[in-house]
């Protein structure tokens, strides 16, 4: 099979960059629920809050080296598969990864191993401030890589200057018109991540045994933070469509499957779109008034026809966005139940019955592959640009063999599939066995 090289390329960042959302996602929200587990065993002095922490360190650590490792091939391939982009966006793209990088070592490495391994060794105070730092260090790794994304998205403060993008103002590269949605979007789908697989395991645990008081705490949370998330998601991804209408036309029209400008405005809620009828087949479609859709400059709204030979690819940006409203409402629905069903048991996980635990456990990764295809919408929509219309992937392509691409993205599949399996293999084996209790040592903090 003749494949192109494009295509390949495009094949490998998505494969890597799709391992790394997923973990940089439970990573970051894992993070922030510790500290919240932390803050409440101080103020409250339960011990069940210091055993939800001590389990879900362990998960997050796992995260955090995955999510770590899961990086480089990523920075790789930027520098390998796509050569010149580099040397088109260096001046914006070279500091603020840069700035991600700077805050891994800084705020989140020089605390992490007192986290980790320091919770015998320092008093309570100085540990728990090591957990928020490690928490804010998280989220600001992931605000600049946002930050990058967005802006690549959505381009301002920079302007192209000889082939180069010349910053003329770092406030609106970072503070694109992208970003706050982005930023929102990508937190709330990583507590969904987050919440989600606390609740899968801790309801496994409670298909196996009584749940201690840890589990029986995270699973609490995990819950009330799941809920909220998936309630604020709504209007979170309203405000991203906004901004994609105005910015990203194509996009939008590829969204709702919207093919000829000029149309009854229609957004189609499922169908199959085909290219070469340029329709949507076994199609069903609301009048929406063209909200979500771009307008040129007399108003009339833009289909994908106006787009032709630099649309994306229609039909994976269309299953994205509909497999991530999918299972964020199946998510929201199951945060709901949950808490209807052991509301008046104060959220006890023993208390739910058990078909209800197999389905919160089947529903372990939702938050996980929701928050991927949520980086498919915005990584595939942007196609066939890096840079949304100005620079393309075709003129920033390095120089590689169709075997040596072919050979390299079948040997990075096959890493990530043992690398998740692992996973899921060490995490069944704590959810089995819990974790070794840490053992108060002689004059030291508990």
């Amino acid at each position: 099979m003749d494949i192109p090289p494009l295509l390949l390329a495009r094949a490998h960042f998505l494969a890597s960059f799709s391992f790394l959302a997923l973990f940089m996602a439970v990573a970051l929200a894992l993070a922030w629920m510790l500290l919240l587990f932390k803050i409440r065993a101080r103020l409250t002095g339960q011990p069940g809050w210091t055993a939800a922490y001590r389990f879900w360190v362990r998960i997050f650590a796992l995260c955090f080296v995955l999510a770590l490792a899961s990086a480089l091939p990523v920075l790789v391939q930027l520098g390998s598969l796509w050569g010149g982009l580099m040397d088109k966006i260096g001046n914006v793209a070279g500091p603020l990864i840069g700035y991600g990088v700077l805050s891994v070592f800084v705020l989140k490495s020089c605390f992490l191993g007192v986290m980790l391994f320091g919770q015998r060794r320092v008093s309570d105070a100085a540990h728990t401030l090591a957990v928020l730092m490690v928490a804010v260090g998280q989220l600001l790794t992931v605000g600049w890589l946002v930050a990058l994304h967005s802006w690549m998205q959505t381009p301002d403060g920079a302007a192209l200057v000889d082939g180069r993008y010349q910053v003329y103002d770092w406030q609106a590269v970072v503070f694109n018109p992208s970003f706050g949605w982005s930023m929102a979007l990508t937190v709330l789908g990583a507590a969904l991540a987050a919440a989600f697989l606390i609740m899968g395991v801790t309801a496994l645990q409670t298909l196996r045994r009584p749940p201690g008081e840890g589990e029986r705490n995270a699973f609490k949370a995990a819950a009330v933070v799941g809920a909220i998330a998936a309630l604020l998601q709504a209007p979170a991804a309203i405000g991203m469509a906004d901004v994609v209408a105005l910015h990203q036309p194509a996009k939008a029209a590829a969204l709702a499957g919207y093919w000829h400008s000029g149309d009854v405005p229609q957004f189609t809620v499922f169908g199959w779109p085909d290219v070469s009828s340029q329709s949507n087949l076994y199609s069903w479609s609301l009048r929406t008034g063209g909200r979500l859709l771009g307008r040129d400059a007399q108003g009339h709204f833009l289909g994908l026809d106006k787009f032709a030979g630099m649309r994306p690819p229609v039909a994976l940006v269309f299953w994205s966005a509909r497999a991530a409203v999918l299972l964020g409402l199946a998510m929201l629905a199951a945060a709901c139940l949950t808490l209807m069903l052991g509301w008046r048991r104060n959220l006890d996980p023993s208390a739910l019955p058990a078909w209800w635990l197999r389905a919160l456990t089947g529903m372990t990764f939702f938050g996980g592959v929701a928050a991927i295809a949520g980086w498919w919408v915005s990584l595939l929509g942007l196609l066939p640009y890096a840079v949304n219309r100005s620079v393309t992937q075709s003129e920033i392509l390095g120089p590689a063999a169709q075997s040596t691409l072919t050979y390299g993205l079948a040997g990075y599949l096959l890493l990530y599939l043992l690398l998740g399996l692992a996973f899921v293999g060490m995490l069944l084996h704590a959810a089995r066995y819990g974790v070794v209790p840490v053992r108060k040592a002689v004059g030291g903090g508990t």
